[in-house]
């Protein structure tokens, strides 16, 4: 991991890190050969630093967790999911540019 703000989550942790967080968890579904993941980590490092203490945020490598991105559909990477409350509130497909990771965090922030 780039920051140490960043989480890595496994199958092992996701239910104590992301599902029974009690602060909303932006995850980045990815994987080590994904090119378009690997440009998209210093935007999810930027959001871990501005959103400390808010919310958390980690990457799941789905080659590692292939469980838990089966259980939510992920089929193409990147994927960044936002839970809160144990439950998906925002789901974004592809390396989107950072005002829109942004939005999605305020929207769940506010919500």
């Amino acid at each position: 991991m780039a920051s140490s703000l960043v989480h890595e989550f496994t199958s092992e942790n996701w239910q104590k890190e992301v599902m029974e967080s009690s602060i909303p968890v932006l995850v980045d579904f990815w994987a080590v050969w994904c090119g378009p993941c690997r440009a998209l980590a210093p935007t999810i490092d930027e959001l871990a630093k501005e959103n400390e203490g808010k919310i958390k945020v980690g990457k799941l490598n789905v080659d590692d967790a292939q469980d838990i991105a089966s259980q939510y559909r992920v089929n193409s990477i990147p994927q960044i999911f936002i839970f809160k409350n144990g439950q998906v509130a925002e789901r974004i497909v592809g390396a989107e540019r950072k005002p829109v990771f942004q939005s999605a965090i305020k929207r769940v922030l506010e919500g």
